[in-house]
């Protein structure tokens, strides 16, 4: 199929399905025209967490890391307007 396809959750829970059924990647690659890889992250998810949810499936480590990066951005802008601010009243 098409790169960037969206699939509907309930699809995506027939997929996992037919595989933890015993279809094989292969099989449905070809009946379905999805990509193994995809299949198999759908498999990990919903099999792991009972989610196809991303954020279901993240470790703590890594949402820790993802809250500190989107910190890290915003210090990083309020620090920009700081710096655009403290150079106004030298233009004077």
């Amino acid at each position: 199929m098409a790169r960037g396809r969206r699939y509907e959750e309930e699809f995506k829970k027939q997929i996992v399905a037919l595989f933890n059924g015993g279809k094989s990647l292969a099989d449905i690659n070809r009946e379905y025209g999805i990509a193994k890889s995809t299949v198999k992250t759908w498999v990990e998810r919903l099999n792991n967490s009972g989610s196809l949810d991303i954020n279901d499936n993240r470790t703590e480590e890594e949402k820790e890391l993802i809250a500190l990066r989107k910190r890290v951005k915003q210090l990083e802008m309020e620090n920009d307007i700081l710096k655009q601010a403290a150079l106004i009243p030298g233009k004077k």
